[in-house]
């Protein structure tokens, strides 16, 4: 059982400081952005956290949703979604894109870009939700967030009767067998330089709770 109880929320600009932190933390040791921001060169750390800060940013600024795990009013979980019908999403903006280009290089720019498009090419229909970063602070895992947050998203989602399911993807081998134990599908799968990111669909997310707050 998790040590403390947690409450559930849906998350507006006024937490963007804490989920940037929080995604942060969660991406800075993952193997797939390692690669696409060159960890082995000077300034990894700096280039992914512009990438957080720049995602989190737009994110809020098209009034995408996002979802939170908050344990004693700490953020410790996250994640933002785009719905079907907003699928020009973040990494369609010109100004997120110079503000990429200007904070981590072309070549980073490009990858990350690449990276988009390959996943979107494993869409098994235009009629999902995609979780493009998500994530429970690593001082936190292990005490059972990472599922309450998956099911809270599902809960969320299930409230669109147009959904056919969620989409998240993952290049690191420790999460498969967890997003499996959740319901998810492994559908596709991505070439990410030496990585091999895993596609993962939850089909017709079903609501266990009363709609969140």
């Amino acid at each position: 059982m998790s040590d403390a109880p947690a409450h559930i929320s849906l998350l507006d600009d006024g937490y963007s400081r804490e989920v940037r932190s929080l995604l942060y933390h969660a991406y800075r040791h993952e193997p797939t952005f390692a690669y696409l921001f060159d960890a082995q060169r000077r300034g990894y750390e700096r280039r992914l956290r512009v990438m957080v800060r720049e995602w989190v940013r737009q994110h809020f600024y098209l009034q995408l949703p996002a979802i939170g795990v908050l344990v004693d009013d700490r953020l410790v979980g996250a994640a933002l979604i785009v719905p079907p019908q907003r699928r020009l999403g973040v990494a369609d903006s010109w100004a997120w894109r110079l503000r990429m280009l200007l904070g981590t290089g072309r070549r980073c720019t490009r990858r990350y870009l690449e990276y988009q498009a390959a996943l979107a090419a494993c869409l098994p229909s235009q009629q999902v939700h995609v979780l493009p970063l998500l994530g429970v602070h690593p001082q936190f895992q292990g005490q059972h967030y990472g599922e309450q947050l998956l099911q809270a998203v599902h809960d969320w989602c299930a409230d669109d009767p147009d959904t056919q399911g969620v989409i998240l993807d993952t290049g690191n081998a420790h999460y498969l067998a967890f997003y499996e134990r959740q319901g998810y599908q492994e559908i596709g799968e991505v070439a990410v330089g030496p990585i091999r990111e895993r596609v993962f669909f939850h089909p017709n997310p079903l609501s266990s709770n009363p709609p969140i707050a």
